[in-house]
């Protein structure tokens, strides 16, 4: 496994992140999968307080017990369930924050978290007000750092401006490539850690049935799909293909990768120790499909 210091923090993570959301509710199986990665050299876990009603932080609690030091927790807030569990709603307020991330410590059973991020954003937040709360977490020693998770490049572009962010959380594969044009030139100058989720784009770029994706039709999946097969084989999955298209990107600091089996997690992890795209193969991939941009919240 590869390591690489996330933005101008001082946490060290290893390139491929465990992405908890897509555990399931046995905390066994949870815990052996959690054990297992770490023997393979993860040793960032990314979860949050939406995932599960809380119940993905309490999992992953459980699964680092007795290994929490060595570990770099990520969790995220600003999504509040309502009482009655029927849904959630935004919720970006300092009150709201201070008494979350409580919950969030008293889940995870530990007394701090490496990585508290902002679970969204709008142009119409009191931004300021959310970067005094994580300030203030900070200097109590709750958090270590906090960054955002965000696919907007007019919200990230304020947070850039206003507050001590250490990394973004965005969409990125070859299927979306539209961080390329603002936001990841933008935050590779800041040193802004990227945190790069969805580089399988569900399955899409691994074999799963071509489906519409983003504003990508049939036609342009399967296409994409074809690209990232040929290029793959008995030394590198297709699934480890299209990590590799991220992780290659300057800009990008880790690809979080969502992991619910065995099957999964040792394709994922094994991704560092394939062997890296040449720089035709990147450009055959970028051809392989027009690029994208985005048309809103710019």
């Amino acid at each position: 496994m590869n390591y690489r210091v996330l933005g101008k923090s001082d946490l060290s993570i290893s390139e491929i992140a465990f992405g908890c959301m897509s555990l399931g509710d046995n905390d066994a199986q949870n815990a052996s999968l959690v054990h297992r990665a770490i023997d393979l050299g993860i040793n960032f876990f990314d979860t949050a307080d939406l995932y599960d009603h809380g119940r993905n932080e309490i999992t992953l609690g459980k699964a680092l017990k007795g290994k929490r030091e060595q570990m770099v927790v990520a969790t995220k807030v600003g999504n509040q369930w309502r009482p009655d569990g029927s849904g959630w709603d935004w919720n970006p307020r300092k009150e709201y924050i201070l008494t979350a991330v409580e919950d969030s410590l008293q889940r995870l059973q530990t007394d701090y978290i490496d990585l508290y991020q902002l679970h969204g954003g709008t142009m119409d937040d009191p931004i300021d007000e959310t970067i005094d709360a994580f300030e203030r977490l900070k200097q109590q020693g709750k958090i270590r750092h906090y960054g955002i998770s965000s696919i907007r490049p007019n919200v990230i572009r304020e947070w850039v401006k206003r507050s001590g962010i250490v990394s973004v959380m965005m969409q990125y594969s070859l299927l979306d490539r539209r961080p390329e044009e603002m936001c990841l030139p933008m935050l590779q100058e800041l040193q802004i850690g990227v945190l790069a989720r969805g580089g399988v784009a569900k399955g899409l770029l691994a074999g799963k049935t071509p489906e519409e994706y983003l504003n990508y039709n049939l036609l342009d999946v399967a296409m994409a799909a074809k690209h990232v097969a040929a290029l793959s084989g008995e030394e590198r999955h297709a699934s480890q293909t299209a990590l590799r298209f991220v992780l290659q990107q300057p800009a990008i600091t880790a690809a979080v990768v969502g992991i619910r089996t065995p099957e999964q997690l040792e394709e994922a992890a094994g991704t560092p120790n394939t062997p890296a795209l040449k720089e035709s193969e990147l450009e055959i991939l970028r051809q392989a499909v027009r690029i994208n941009l985005f048309d809103q919240h710019r």
